[in-house]
């Protein structure tokens, strides 16, 4: 079964809340393919990597977390942009992305994914009096030790992550995925036990480690593997079409 690429656009826009999330990309239709979609190839990031597995998968539609034209970015069309580019637009795939918008959904957002992936059960905004929250706190059923939270990291992104110990085990949590390891003020006032993101950076040592709080770093691209992939399972039940989630490992 085929569907029209504007309905496809529009839903998911609609579904993703896109027209009332500021960003610091555009969101949704980044580069116009061929206007029927049969099947979805997903992934992280639009990399040369990823747009040659699409190709190779017949793909009609790459839909990615990390699309392009970034605000301050060099605009010119040459060297890696231009290579990309062409790589869509030579074999009429559309590049759909959505950056903020896929990180705060309340169902398949890259949050609240990774929550049910690490057995979190959710509370709250990381930041309550933010509207705009993007980062969550949440609670495991059992306390842990801050070796054995990093076990279990480990075992369900089978990526491990880079650990500052806190004081005493984990209770509560606060995460936010990617490169939001600026949060840790926030989960530090949120009294946490634990905060765990992509990246990290050298004053978050210090910050941890002085506040006594455990730090988790596993990956920007690891812990953003899940919202897009349930974004595009949404998208193939919801038109009946066909998705695959290509996983190009990146070590950042």
């Amino acid at each position: 079964m085929a569907i029209a690429l504007t309905t496809l656009v529009e839903e998911t826009d609609r579904y993703l809340n896109v027209a009332k999330i500021a960003d610091y990309c555009p969101n949704g239709l980044q580069v116009e393919g061929r206007p029927q979609v049969r099947r979805i190839v997903s992934g992280v990031t639009a990399s040369q990597a990823l747009l040659d597995a699409a190709v190779a998968a017949e793909a009609d539609v790459v839909l990615v977390h990390h699309g392009y034209f970034w605000k301050n970015e060099d605009p010119r069309v040459v060297g890696m942009k231009q290579r990309r580019l062409k790589t869509l637009l030579n074999h009429d795939i559309s590049l759909l992305a959505y950056h903020l918008p896929l990180d705060v959904h309340d169902e398949v957002g890259n949050n609240v994914q990774l929550a049910r992936l690490l057995g979190l059960t959710i509370e709250g905004p990381l930041e309550p009096d933010n509207p705009r929250s993007v980062g969550l706190v949440g609670s495991l059923e059992t306390p842990l030790a801050p070796v054995d939270f990093m076990r279990l990291v480990h075992e369900k992104l089978d990526r491990e992550p880079l650990m500052i110990e806190g004081n005493g085990p984990i209770r509560r949590v606060g995460w936010c995925t990617g490169g939001a390891q600026g949060y840790i003020d926030q989960a530090i006032a949120a009294g946490v036990d634990a905060y765990l993101t992509g990246e990290i950076s050298e004053p978050t040592v210090h910050s941890a480690r002085e506040n006594g709080l455990s730090f988790f770093a596993a990956g920007h691209h690891a812990t953003e593997r899940y919202g897009v992939q349930a974004l595009g399972e949404y998208l193939a039940r919801r038109f009946a079409i066909e998705h695959l989630f290509i996983d190009c490992p990146n070590p950042a």
